[in-house]
């Protein structure tokens, strides 16, 4: 199938929930959550549901379960590290039923393009729970940029068709 098929039948608009994953950051502060938001809304999706919650593994599965109820498309932001409060791959990583692993390695490369050897120090991880599709990406805004404008945004209406989203 040519590329230009595979992407015959993508949904054109995805509802799409955002969470902030701090325990410093307020809407004010949080600019990876204003550049995700942007740029999912510039590609023509909307933006159901926002919110930031700390790093606590409880209140991340308590928002992932009820973010996919809202959207169809949940990007988390933050915890993906080494820190000891990057918490949020223990969390998300059972709840998948699957799991996208070309998303975290294609990350990676790219994120090497641009900062070297700092990049394998990322968790980012993509994969589908309860049919939804759920995408940790690191708390910087330039990662976040990175992601969605090289990986997520160019196939979430080709994933959100595949999901029936």
């Amino acid at each position: 199938m040519a590329v230009h098929e595979h992407h015959k039948h993508d949904r054109t608009q995805v509802r799409v929930g955002i969470i902030t994953l701090s325990d410093t950051r307020t809407p004010d502060t949080d600019e990876s959550g204003r550049v995700i938001r942007d740029l999912v809304e510039r590609a023509g999706h909307q933006v159901v549901h926002y919110e930031i919650v700390p790093d606590t593994p409880e209140l991340i599965e308590r928002a992932i379960v009820n973010g996919i109820e809202l959207a169809g498309a949940l990007i988390l932001s933050g915890g993906t590290g080494i820190a000891p409060r990057d918490c949020t791959i223990e969390v998300v990583r059972p709840m998948l039923e699957t799991e996208l692993e070309g998303f975290g390695e294609l990350f990676r490369m790219l994120s090497y393009q641009e900062i070297g050897p700092a990049a394998f120090l990322s968790r980012a991880l993509a994969g589908v729970v309860k049919g939804k599709l759920v995408v940790a990406l690191p708390g910087s805004p330039t990662a976040c940029r990175l992601a969605l404008e090289k990986l997520l945004l160019p196939e979430l209406g080709h994933m959100a068709q595949l999901l029936n989203l």
